[in-house]
């Protein structure tokens, strides 16, 4: 994406998709191992707490998923 954004594309559609597909992925992540850790992926001594909060942010910055979603379905003519 760097080297077609240097070179003068227009990549606005494929950012919009990666920055979706990211944010739900890392949520996706984060959920599953806050239930592997059961009980303890709530608790604020372990990583895994921070780590659950920080992606639900992640959504939110630049944009939230609906944006991204409406952005590149607004490009694609749909």
């Amino acid at each position: 994406l760097i080297v077609d954004h240097m070179e003068g594309r227009n990549i606005v559609v494929d950012v919009s998709m990666a920055k979706y597909w990211i944010c739900e992925m890392a949520m996706r992540v984060a959920d599953g191992c806050v239930q592997l850790h059961g009980g303890y992926g709530y608790c604020e001594e372990y990583p895994i707490a921070r780590a659950w909060r920080d992606t639900r942010v992640l959504s939110i910055f630049a944009g939230t998923s609906e944006i991204m979603k409406y952005i590149a379905a607004k490009f694609m003519g749909l």
